[in-house]
């Protein structure tokens, strides 16, 4: 799956410690239900949120930073086990800032999945930006790669796998679904 890639894009995911996901538009398809009491629902793979606890296993630091603010997205992220979960966010630059001084992570061992123009600070500061297949043009202007998947359709999943596969852990990660 991975073997047509680049060695600059196999190089780039090899050395991600902290990988970033934008919500709306990533980690769902950006779609924003909202019921006559308020409430907010949304629509979240199953297969990215296996993919992001499987990337989270490998070793690899998982964040999400969202412009929006939705307790489901808390609540999805703790069921994830996901912890640095930043919302309400509309400089996500300096958002991915003061992630990385949290976490001692330099920018370039860094990628940032997005879909919208409110992405682009992060995405032109770290060593890995990825783009949605449905992000704006823009936005797929400034990535490094472009996952095949659309936002919220598997594509947070292919972002986990694509680093797993080039730090050398997705089999492993595979694996424990084949022992018996």
């Amino acid at each position: 799956m991975f073997k047509a890639l680049d060695k600059e894009i196999l190089n780039r995911a090899e050395q991600i410690e902290l990988a970033i996901f934008d919500v709306d538009g990533v980690l769902t398809n950006g779609g924003l239900i909202l019921g006559e009491n308020g409430n907010e629902y949304k629509a979240f793979h199953s297969r990215d949120g296996l993919g992001l606890v499987m990337l989270r296993d490998s070793g690899c630091q998982i964040a999400v930073i969202s412009g929006r603010t939705s307790n489901i997205v808390s609540e999805r992220m703790a069921a994830l086990g996901i912890e640095f979960v930043y919302q309400g966010q509309n400089d996500k630059g300096k958002a991915l800032e003061d992630l990385l001084d949290k976490l001692n992570i330099d920018a370039q061992a860094t990628a940032y999945v997005g879909d919208d123009f409110i992405d682009l600070p992060a995405m032109r500061r770290v060593g890995l930006s990825i783009a949605v297949a449905d992000a704006h043009p823009l936005v797929i202007e400034h990535a490094h790669w472009i996952t095949k998947g659309k936002g919220g359709h598997g594509a947070a999943r292919e972002v986990c796998e694509l680093i797993m596969h080039a730090r050398g852990t997705l089999d492993s990660q595979i694996q424990q679904f084949l022992d018996d």
